[in-house]
């Protein structure tokens, strides 16, 4: 096995160049590289949420980069509103679960963090698991989102999904990884 010094292109300690700078991405340029970056610096989280009654929540909206409908699992930004500028992932996933879906939750916990496309951009997702669901609102995302929530029961979340995409709507592949998270955070948290 080759040693990970090794595998380290020789451009990529190269000097950052800015080639664009957006509201919510800047585009930038290492190298031979380029790669999208959240001006936030907080990332993302994704929301793996259950309801009492063993549902899966997933959430459906229209996403102008791809032009098409999608399934998610709850998400936001980090830090992404002013007010929330100094938010850690934990304080973002419950107030992007409320928002999103109505539901509010007792405990929330860290499961994981990773690259969203390491190839492309530099943005950490985190996973976080939401305990005990309680229904609070309506949900649907706040004023410039049009959010439609979905409770799928766990045992035939896999199938609906598929059979979602087969509709011809784009299912984001770490919902997969989602729920695998779901049932192995439930089984480490018996023991």
């Amino acid at each position: 096995m080759p040693h990970l010094d090794a595998m380290i292109p020789p451009d990529a300690h190269a000097p950052v160049e800015t080639l664009y700078v957006g509201k919510w991405l800047s585009l930038r340029k290492r190298g031979r590289w380029e790669f999208a970056e959240r001006n936030n610096p907080g990332g993302a989280v994704i929301i793996l949420a259950v309801t009492p009654e063993d549902k899966v929540l997933f959430v459906e909206q229209y996403r102008v980069s791809i032009l098409k409908n999608t399934i998610e699992m709850p998400a936001g930004l980090v830090g992404d509103l002013h007010e929330h500028g100094d938010e850690d992932a934990l304080l973002a996933a419950g107030r992007e679960l409320e928002e999103e879906t109505g539901y509010r939750c007792k405990r929330l916990q860290y499961v994981h963090e990773g690259p969203s496309s390491s190839g492309m951009s530099t943005e950490m997702i985190t996973f976080v698991r939401a305990w005990e669901l309680e229904k609070v609102g309506p949900g649907g995302g706040d004023e410039t989102e049009n959010i439609v929530v979905h409770e799928v029961p766990r045992r035939e979340a896999g199938q609906w999904l598929f059979a979602r995409a087969a509709e011809g709507y784009s299912i984001d592949p770490k919902l997969f990884a989602g729920l695998w998270f779901i049932e192995h955070t439930e089984l480490m948290s018996r023991s």
